[in-house]
């Protein structure tokens, strides 16, 4: 039988962190990083899979689906999601490659999901547009995983180009394309603290968020502005914190738009400032190396500004940096801070 290919790319998440499982806004962009599956129908409802990420392959039966707690659950996750949604295919053998990260807050998981879902909607015929598509790998890592991310790295992951930032309404599904600054390069750097967000400190994060807008009378937080902030600072700790870090994120977001459209590096430069203390201090999701990482970019002159990206607890920081210098300062960066950190960072996207 004749094998479909596709991909998908990983993301970098430019602005606009926790906010998507609130309602909220995101700024993902792609990165050149990305995942590829090869397909090749069966006759069966045997599933058969092997990854370069993994030493050993992967086996199942179709309607058999048993979450085990390792990568084959995102594999798994998507064919339950499929045929709980009622689409009907057969069994396949999968390989899948991957350059994209894993554990860099770069989406290596939503990656998987979509490259796999493509290939399945591609050897199957299966009438999906791409933002059902995203949905559907969303919840298989939501129901079927267990972590309870929301839509923005899936819907990046299907509909991000190259170039732009991909401008998200995660309550209203609505997009847009954002250019990225031609006077700016994108820098990511991958801090070497892994994380994953199917560990409960990611969940937590997200019922905090849930019990702050309950507690406050609206549906999620998105439904309050910054002229909530009074209100915000009466919820017990830590509710009030999260609660602020999410409805002053959702404005930044909104600033940083306003500004990519303007080509205000200043002025973006300081939402990312304001953002990473924001999940400093108020989310509680950096540790120490990201911190440092951080700290020792935006002290960089080539450097407009710098955050962490992702979900948090470790991962990658992303940065804008003067076009054309962007390759030389992260190269600068990382050499500094593998040395001040003893930890081992990778330099992912030294645009241009």
């Amino acid at each position: 039988m004749r094998s479909t290919r596709a991909s998908a790319h990983g993301r970098v998440n430019l602005i606009g962190e926790h906010t998507d499982y609130n309602g909220g806004f995101v700024l993902p962009t792609p990165i050149p990083q990305h995942t590829r599956v090869e397909l090749t129908p069966r006759r069966d409802r045997t599933v058969h899979v092997r990854s370069d990420q993994a030493p050993e392959a992967g086996r199942y039966t179709l309607l058999r689906e048993q979450r085990r707690g390792d990568w084959l659950d995102y594999v798994q996750g998507v064919t339950w999601a499929l045929r709980d949604g009622g689409w009907a295919f057969a069994g396949f053998d999968a390989t899948i490659t991957s350059d994209v990260p894993l554990g860099a807050g770069l989406s290596s998981s939503a990656a998987l999901e979509v490259a796999l879902l493509r290939a399945i909607r591609a050897t199957f015929g299966l009438d999906l547009d791409d933002t059902r598509l995203a949905l559907l790998g969303q919840r298989a890592e939501n129901e079927f995983v267990g972590a309870r991310c929301g839509i923005m790295d899936q819907m990046a992951a299907s509909l991000a180009e190259a170039g732009t930032a991909l401008f998200l309404d995660t309550r209203s599904l609505e997009v847009r394309g954002v250019p990225l600054p031609r006077v700016a390069d994108l820098v990511v750097i991958h801090s070497g603290v892994s994380h994953a967000i199917s560990g409960g400190d990611y969940n937590t994060r997200r019922a905090e968020c849930e019990a702050a807008a309950r507690l406050l009378g609206v549906s999620q937080l998105r439904d309050l502005s910054l002229a909530d902030l009074r209100r915000l600072a009466e919820l017990p700790e830590p509710l009030g914190r999260r609660a602020r870090h999410v409805v002053t994120e959702d404005a930044r977001v909104l600033d940083a738009v306003a500004a990519l459209d303007a080509n205000d590096m200043a002025t973006l430069g300081r939402l990312f400032g304001e953002s990473h203390m924001s999940m400093r201090d108020d989310f509680e999701v950096s540790v120490p190396e990201v911190d440092l990482l951080v700290d020792i970019a935006t002290s960089d002159a080539a450097v407009f500004g710098a955050r962490l990206t992702g979900g948090g607890f470790g991962g990658s920081v992303v940065m804008l940096a003067r076009a054309g210098d962007g390759r030389q300062a992260g190269e600068r960066i990382t050499r500094a801070y593998a040395a001040q950190s003893g930890a081992t960072p990778t330099l992912l996207v030294p645009s241009r």
